[in-house]
């Protein structure tokens, strides 16, 4: 999805503000983001919002290419766009409206798209990105701070996902339990112990149901 959004802009500013392109290679964005970064100071909330620090970086590309800055906000639009033009796996649905009807639902993304924009939102109580909590998978913090919202105990809270690093091991250590979601049927690459791993959501779904 990222890499259909990123290659949409990329077209968006090969036609609108080309003299920008060439700041904007993979190596290129990462270099302008750790500039954007530095601009801000350590508390600052900005440093967790990647609608801020995408835009940033498109000003940044387009000031370096001779472009109007302006034109970073419409650029953003295009990604953002294109970041939700996704089609849910065939067992998505179902299984979040199965789920829903006897759980709180809680999303937590580290990224800029928004739940209700893929028509999912009526499954969930809450959406969380890094911009409202103040910080991004894997830090503890976004797993926490999802929790308390809903003055949950963290270990009462499962939380399910398919990164291993960022959904799996993190959200462990912030105290949650977890379940890994394992399309691919990879081995467990570890550290630690493997946890309940499904092969989708829908297998998770009986699971959950039955217990």
């Amino acid at each position: 999805m990222i890499e259909r959004a990123e290659a949409k802009t990329s077209e968006w500013f090969a036609k609108n503000a080309p003299g920008a392109l060439a700041h904007l290679s993979p190596k290129g964005r990462a270099e302008l983001r750790l500039a954007a970064l530095s601009e801000l100071a350590p508390g600052d909330a900005r440093r967790h919002d990647l609608h801020h620090l995408r835009v940033r970086v498109y000003q940044m590309a387009l000031a370096e290419g001779g472009h109007d800055k302006a034109l970073a906000e419409p650029a953003f639009d295009v990604f953002h766009a294109a970041r939700h033009a996704v089609e849910p796996y065939p067992d998505v649905t179902s299984a979040l409206a199965a789920l829903s009807a006897r759980f709180e639902l809680i999303a937590i993304t580290n990224g800029t798209a928004e739940i209700g924009r893929v028509g999912l939102a009526k499954y969930f109580r809450l959406s969380v990105s890094p911009r409202e909590a103040g910080a991004a998978k894997p830090d503890a913090r976004i797993y926490r701070f999802a929790c308390e919202t809903l003055g949950l105990p963290y270990a009462s809270v499962l939380h399910v996902g398919d990164d291993v690093a960022l959904d799996v091991n993190a959200a462990r250590d912030a105290g949650l339990e977890v379940a890994w979601i394992n399309r691919l049927k990879l081995p467990w690459p570890g550290p630690g112990v493997e946890p309940r791993t499904f092969a989708d959501l829908e297998a998770l779904c009986r699971f959950l149901l039955v217990a």
